[in-house]
């Protein structure tokens, strides 16, 4: 075989590795395309479940905060005396604690 021959026949080995390794390159990029996809999609799903569940949990919060709210007035309108005398007493305590 001459040199030419070889030379060429390298060539042709080189530019065939080089359009296999294209090949791969394309067909890895494809697959890591598709599984971003599923990521994005899983994610975006899980973020949904999160939204929900928080917009639920603060719409319980706020329901509780109401009756509380609610309670606590009717306490006061109920009992005026007792309630007046119960924050006098807090306030001294908290402003000792905070006295010192």
């Amino acid at each position: 075989m001459s040199d030419e021959a070889a030379i060429s026949d390298v060539k042709k080995e080189i530019e065939s590795g080089r359009e296999h390794f294209k090949q791969a390159a394309d067909s890895f990029r494809h697959a890591a395309e598709i599984k971003a996809a599923e990521l994005k999609s899983v994610a975006e799903s899980r973020v949904g479940e999160l939204k929900t569940a928080a917009e639920s949990k603060a719409a319980e919060l706020r329901q509780r905060a109401r009756t509380l709210t609610d309670d606590a007035e009717a306490y006061v309108r109920e009992n005026p005396l007792r309630a007046v005398a119960t924050a006098l007493g807090v306030g001294f305590v908290l402003g000792l604690i905070f006295r010192k």
